[in-house]
């Protein structure tokens, strides 16, 4: 039996939006509607369940030195860094980096080009490739932190 589930979580992640200019932008975000309730007869375990929808999952490698130039995310997106490491800038110049465990909403769609930039850059960091599993949303963009 489980004896103490601990306070209520709150994980950190980066949402890349898009600002009231069109310009993609990240802010550092976290999930925090978490219920303590079980799955059948396991122990309660923290969940924090999104909307329901349709949603496609995409399973990426990006090659060592994989550069993905300025570009939109394909659509509104979670993104888990399954294995290896990249790195994501905005079109403010904020860069990220991330590695497995750690991940990110992409909701850059709808930016509106500004010196050559539109949505983001990302790419992939080291001498290994990086694997990415994405959850695309078939829905709107959400505003920035609209998960919380």
């Amino acid at each position: 039996m489980m004896s103490d589930a601990g306070p209520k979580p709150s994980v950190p992640y980066q949402h890349l939006y898009v600002d009231d200019e069109g310009v993609s932008r990240f802010s550092k975000c976290a999930l925090t509607d978490y219920e303590l309730k079980g799955v059948g007869p396991a122990d309660p375990q923290w969940n924090d369940k999104m909307e329901r929808g349709e949603a496609t999952v995409v399973f990426t490698v990006q090659p060592v030195g994989w550069v993905g130039d300025w570009h939109e995310n394909p659509a509104p997106q979670w993104i888990v860094v399954l294995s290896g490491r990249w790195w994501i800038e905005a079109m403010d110049g904020t860069r990220i980096e991330q590695g497995p465990g750690e991940f990110s909403f992409g909701g850059d769609q709808g930016c509106v080009e500004r010196d050559g930039k539109k949505g983001h850059k990302s790419g992939t960091i080291g001498d290994e490739p990086c694997r990415l599993m994405t959850v695309q949303l078939h829905r709107d963009p959400v505003g920035r932190c609209d998960f919380t």
